[in-house]
């Protein structure tokens, strides 16, 4: 198979001819028909995850066609149409069993702990627990996203955020997981203020329903901005970014009992952040993370999806090439694209 693949970190990748994976007893093999480029495979690029080990093919954002069952596997046969979480449970730990497949103790992630999407095929384990078919109407570059920031970003917004009808929700970082939360945080009724430093972002913002926005770049107390234009604070605030800066903005700008809730990775240099903890005690804030979203909750999302309250279409912004994805991955850390970019040609 041609897959792109790196021998050590932040150094390039190529694009190679690998063997094909074959499925385990319990897993499939997916042939990739599209994979996002996401900000963690960028992480893991740069050696922020302890789990990858070189050489590594990344990739963890896909949705393609099922190409090879392992004997053990009961709901899947070659042909149907699938996406998969970026997070795969075990199926025997605790917190599988208790249905919380996102935060398994045995969990794999494609293109972190094993080979991932860049790549025309992807093993995956585990796949009875893991796998989700994909209805005839949603496209492939369309589902690519809904294994890490769109899924992610609806876990956030209504499983952890809570949000619904009247809140003020604010959302700083518009790439691909913010502007996700502010479709899915207007769509159940939420007043949205989008921060972010690019205006291009901002007006997509704007157009996928937020009521306000703020450019970081231009106002000097981004804060201070949110608190005046909610009328006292937002009752959830999401870090879409995973950034100290903008960490310590979303948590500065919730009322008081709003619930800060991080989503953006926040690994090397950077997983050790100042929190305005004197405010979160004062204030009775909650702080909580937002990690993947399990296979079993995407029935409520893709039901949202199909009867049009959720658009995930509109959040795709580029797609390229396999090849192409070399460069974009090595560039994930600059000023990005708006909309997701989505690897479409193999």
């Amino acid at each position: 198979m041609k897959a792109v693949l790196y021998e050590a970190f932040s150094q390039a990748p190529k694009l190679v001819t690998l063997p094909d994976p074959a499925p385990d007893r319990n897993g499939v093999v997916i042939g990739v028909r599209a994979t996002g480029v996401c900000r963690s495979d960028w992480h893991g690029w740069m050696g922020h995850d302890p789990d990858i080990e070189l050489p590594h093919v990344p990739g963890h954002e896909l949705a393609g066609v099922i190409e090879a069952v392992g004997r053990d596997v009961t709901r899947w046969k070659v042909g149907d149409r699938v996406t998969v979480p970026f997070i795969s449970g075990c199926g025997t730990c605790p917190e599988c069993n208790a249905g919380h497949q996102q935060v398994c103790h045995n969990q794999t992630q494609p293109g972190f702990t094993h080979w991932g999407s860049f790549a025309e095929f992807v093993a995956i384990h585990q796949a009875d627990l893991n796998v989700v078919a994909l209805p005839e109407s949603v496209d492939f570059a369309t589902a690519a996203s809904f294994g890490c920031r769109f899924a992610t970003s609806f876990r956030a917004v209504i499983d952890q955020g809570k949000v619904s009808a009247g809140q003020w929700v604010a959302v700083h970082g518009c790439g691909g997981v913010g502007l996700s939360a502010v479709m899915i945080a207007n769509a159940v009724g939420a007043n949205v203020v989008a921060i972010d430093i690019s205006e291009e972002k901002l007006a997509l913002a704007r157009a996928l329903g937020a009521v306000h926005t703020v450019n970081g770049a231009s106002v000097g107390d981004v804060p201070a901005a949110v608190i005046e234009l909610t009328g006292g604070g937002a009752h959830v605030s999401l870090d879409s970014l995973g950034h100290p800066t903008t960490c310590f903005n979303s948590v500065l700008n919730l009322r008081k009992r709003g619930k800060h809730v991080q989503v953006g990775l926040m690994l090397g240099e950077q997983s050790t952040p100042a929190v305005p903890m004197s405010k979160v005690v004062s204030d009775e804030l909650e702080i909580l993370g937002s990690h993947g979203m399990q296979a079993h909750r995407y029935d409520a999302m893709l039901s949202m999806v199909l009867s049009g309250k959720l658009a995930p279409q509109r959040l795709v912004g580029k797609e390229i090439s396999l090849e192409e994805s070399i460069p974009a991955l090595m560039e994930m850390d600059r000023f990005q694209s708006v909309g997701a970019t989505i690897v479409t040609r193999f």
